[in-house]
C-alpha cells in the first residue's frame, strides 16, 4: 500500500519565489515551515493505495486530460482566522483551469470506484502549517497578499507517493500524466 496523491509540481524558480515568504518573516509561533521539495499543488487526495487500484488508476487517466494551461502562484492567504492560522498558502491565478482539471480527475477516478468526500477544492500551495495556539500572521499576509511568485505552463499531472517522516512527508513522483496540447 502507498499513500498517494494527484498534483502539480512546480518549477524550482517559483520555489525559490515561494520559500522568500519565510526567509523575510522574523518568525511565526507554531510555524512548520514547508521545504522547497515539500512545495506542490495538490489536486486529488487519494489516500492508501494498492497494486491492483494502482493499475486502475492509470487507466483511468490514460489519454486526453484538460488542455495545458498557464498558471500564476500569486498572493499569500490562510485556512482559519489570521490571528490563530491552521495553514499558510500561496494562490493560483486563475482558479478555474485547475479546478475544472481536479473535477476531470475526480469524475474519472470514480469510475473506477475511487470515493471522495464532498469538500470545496481551493486551489493552493501549503507554505506553513500551524500547531494549536500558534501566532498571528496579519502582518505577514499584508505584506505578501497580492505578490506574484511566478507564472508556469502546467503540462502534466504528477502521482505522488506520499511518504511520512518525524520531520515533515517526504513527496516522490511516481507516475506523470501528460495535459493534451491545444489545438
Amino acid at each position: 500500500m502507498a499513500r498517494l496523491f494527484l498534483g502539480l509540481e512546480l518549477p524550482n524558480r517559483v520555489k525559490s519565489n515561494l520559500l522568500e515568504v519565510r526567509e523575510t518573516t522574523s518568525g511565526v509561533k507554531g510555524a512548520r515551515w514547508q521545504s522547497a521539495s515539500q512545495l506542490h499543488l495538490t489536486l486529488v487526495f487519494l489516500g492508501e493505495v494498492n497494486e491492483e487500484r494502482m493499475f486502475q488508476l492509470k487507466d483511468a487517466l490514460d489519454g486526453n486530460l484538460a488542455t495545458v494551461f498557464d498558471l500564476w502562484i500569486e498572493g499569500v492567504g490562510c485556512f482559519g482566522a489570521p490571528s490563530s492560522p491552521r495553514n499558510l498558502w500561496a494562490g493560483t491565478f486563475p482558479e478555474a483551469p485547475v479546478a475544472a482539471l481536479h473535477d476531470e480527475l475526480r469524475r474519472r477516478l470514480e469510475t473506477v470506484g475511487f470515493e471522495f468526500e464532498a469538500r470545496r477544492f481551493r486551489p493552493h500551495i501549503t507554505l506553513a502549517r500551524f500547531r494549536r495556539h500558534s501566532g498571528s500572521v496579519e502582518a505577514l499576509l499584508d505584506q505578501w497578499h497580492s505578490e506574484a511568485f511566478g507564472c508556469f505552463p502546467v503540462q502534466e499531472v504528477a502521482l505522488f507517493q506520499s511518504t511520512l517522516k518525524p520531520d515533515g512527508s517526504e513527496y516522490t513522483v511516481k507516475e506523470r500524466f501528460p495535459l493534451s496540447e491545444p489545438d
